[in-house]
C-alpha cells in the first residue's frame, strides 16, 4: 500500500505546535476511564466528576425555560398558535421570523447577523453600560465568542518591519488564545497576573512584557480576560484604567474578553466594561480601539453547546473593518440557534409579561447557586496542607497554587511529566475527578496551579471536595 498524502512532516506545522489543554491527554484518558467503567472493569471510584471544562449544562445545569421557548417557537413556528407558549415569547419568536429570509431560522442571514438580533445587543449594551451609545452596525453575532477571537487575531496577522505579529496574553490564560496564536505562527507575549494580590495586573509588568517582546516581535494586541479565566479574578476599575492608558500609549488593539461578566460573586467586586471605562476617561483614551466579546456560553444561560456570542468592534478604522466585514463574509453567517440564543440574552422578558416573573427566578437561582459554590470551593481547598488558593470573585473556576513534594517532582521527571500534570493524573486514577494542571494555561516558573470548575451540582461538588481531600492527604504521604 502506498504511504498516505498526508503525513506529519508535510502538514501546517503549526497544527503540530498548537495545544488545547482543556480537552488535552487528561480529558482523554477521563474519556477513557469512563468506558472502562461501562465496561465494568473495577476502579477506587464509581464515576469521572469532570470538573475540566465550563460545561455548565453538562454537569447540571438546568437551562432557562424562557430561552428554551423561544428556540422552540423559532424552530416549529407551527407552535405560535399553541396556547402552551406565553404571548411574550411568541411576539419575540414572530419579530424574529419576520426577520429570516423565507420566514425560517434555516435560511442564511446576513453575514454579521440578523439585523433585529445585532439592535437588540446594541441596546442592551446600552441599558448595560448605563446609556453610553451603541451602534448595532458594530456588533457582529458569532458561533461563541471563540470564532470572533480567531477573526480579531487573524485580522492582525501581519508581518511589519521584517517582525512577526505578536499578541500580549495574561498568565495563567485560557489555552484558546495560546492555541489560535501557534496556529497561526504568530508569537504569544506572557503578561504574569500577580497571584500575591488576588490575580491582580500591574502597569510595569505590562511595560516589561512589552519591552522585552520587541527584541523578537512586534506587539499588535494586548488580551484582557475579565473576569478571569482560569483565575476567577474580578479586575478593579483602577486597574482597568491602567490597562486603557498602557493600550493607548503603545498602540496596542485591546481584546476585552468578557464573557463571564454576568458571573461576579464577591460582594466587594463589580464588573465594569471597558467600553464603559475607556468613555468615562474620556479622550484621548476614548477613541482606543476595542473589541468585546460575550457569549451564550457562560452566565447564567450557560448554553455551550448552542453557540451564541457577539463581538462589538469600537473605533476600527472603516476601511479595516470593512476587510473584516469581507473575511467573515466567507464563512456566510454564524449558526441562526445561536442568534436566537443570543437574542434571549440580550432581550430577555421585562416587568409586566408573563415570562418575567419564572425567568427572573429561574436567573437568580442559577447565580445564588453558583455563589454558593465558588464559596464551598475556596473553603474546602483553602484548608488543604500547602495549597495557596485566591477566592473566585467571578467566572466559573478557581486556581490554587499547591506545593508538590520534591519526591513527586523527581516522579514525575521519571515519566517525562510535568508535575502539576502528573498530580493530576494521580488524582484522575485514584478518585476520578478531571481538572486541568496550570502548565496548561501558563504559571510562574517554579510554581503548580491546576484549575478546577465550580459546576457540579452542590451535593456532586461535596463529594467531589471530600474525595479531593482525601487524595491529597494520600498524595502528601506518598511522596513527602
Amino acid at each position: 500500500m502506498p504511504p498516505k498524502c498526508l503525513q506529519l512532516e508535510n502538514i501546517n506545522p503549526n497544527f503540530i505546535a498548537m495545544e488545547y489543554a482543556v480537552r488535552g491527554p487528561l480529558v482523554i484518558r477521563a474519556g477513557e476511564i469512563e468506558k472502562e467503567l461501562e465496561r465494568g472493569m473495577k476502579k477506587p471510584f464509581d464515576q469521572v466528576i469532570r470538573a475540566n471544562t465550563g460545561d455548565c449544562q453538562a454537569t447540571g445545569q438546568q437551562p432557562l425555560t424562557f430561552l428554551r421557548q423561544l428556540l422552540t417557537l423559532t424552530l416549529e413556528p407551527r407552535l405560535l398558535d399553541s396556547p402552551d407558549y406565553p404571548e411574550d415569547v411568541k411576539k419575540r419568536a414572530r419579530l424574529i421570523l419576520d426577520s429570516c429570509y423565507g420566514h425560517s431560522v434555516g435560511s442564511y442571514t446576513e453575514s454579521a447577523g440578523l439585523e433585529v438580533v445585532r439592535r437588540q445587543v446594541a441596546a442592551f449594551i446600552e441599558r448595560r453600560d448605563e446609556c453610553i451609545p451603541s451602534d448595532w452596525q458594530n456588533i457582529y453575532l458569532t458561533a461563541g465568542a471563540t470564532p470572533g477571537i480567531k477573526s480579531i487575531l487573524s485580522l492582525i496577522n501581519c508581518q511589519l518591519g521584517g517582525k512577526t505579529p505578536g499578541v500580549m496574553v495574561p498568565i495563567p490564560q485560557y489555552p484558546l488564545y495560546s492555541a489560535t496564536i501557534a496556529e497561526y505562527a504568530m508569537v504569544k507575549v506572557d503578561y504574569y497576573l500577580e497571584e500575591e494580590t488576588g490575580w491582580s495586573l500591574n502597569r510595569k509588568e505590562l511595560q516589561r512584557s512589552y519591552c522585552e517582546c520587541q527584541q523578537h516581535c512586534n506587539p499588535r494586541a494586548l488580551v484582557v480576560i475579565n473576569p478571569g479565566n482560569p483565575t476567577g479574578q474580578v479586575l478593579t476599575r483602577d486597574n482597568i484604567v491602567e490597562i486603557i492608558k498602557f493600550a493607548y500609549d503603545n498602540q496596542l488593539l485591546l481584546l476585552a474578553d468578557e464573557v463571564y461578566q454576568d458571573n461576579v460573586y464577591d460582594k466587594n467586586s463589580k464588573f465594569y466594561s471597558f467600553k464603559k471605562v475607556m468613555h468615562e476617561m474620556g479622550e484621548p483614551y476614548r477613541s482606543q480601539e476595542l473589541v468585546s466579546f460575550l457569549s451564550t456560553s457562560k452566565g447564567y444561560l450557560g448554553e455551550c453547546g448552542l453557540r451564541g456570542g457577539y463581538m462589538e468592534v469600537i473605533n476600527m478604522c472603516p476601511q479595516v473593518k470593512a476587510m473584516l466585514t469581507k473575511s467573515i463574509t466567507a464563512g456566510l453567517c454564524s449558526n441562526t440557534i445561536g442568534q436566537v440564543a443570543v437574542s434571549a440574552l440580550v432581550n430577555p422578558p421585562q416587568p409586566g409579561e408573563p415570562s418575567y416573573e419564572r425567568y427572573v427566578c429561574e436567573k437568580n437561582a442559577t447565580l445564588a447557586s453558583l455563589k454558593e459554590r465558588a464559596e464551598l470551593v475556596h473553603k474546602t481547598l483553602s484548608g488543604f496542607e500547602g495549597y495557596k488558593v485566591n477566592p473566585v470573585q467571578g467566572a466559573m473556576y478557581i486556581f490554587p497554587q499547591i506545593e508538590i513534594p520534591p519526591k513527586a517532582i523527581a516522579a514525575a521527571k521519571d515519566k517525562n511529566m510535568a508535575p502539576d500534570a502528573f498530580y493530576a493524573f494521580e488524582l484522575l486514577e485514584s478518585s476520578g475527578i478531571c481538572i486541568v494542571p496550570g502548565s496548561g494555561f501558563g504559571q510562574k516558573p517554579g510554581t503548580y496551579h491546576f484549575r478546577s470548575t465550580i459546576l457540579p451540582q452542590t451535593d456532586k461538588l461535596k463529594l467531589m471536595m471530600e474525595k479531593f481531600r482525601v487524595f491529597h492527604d494520600e498524595f502528601i504521604k506518598k511522596y513527602k
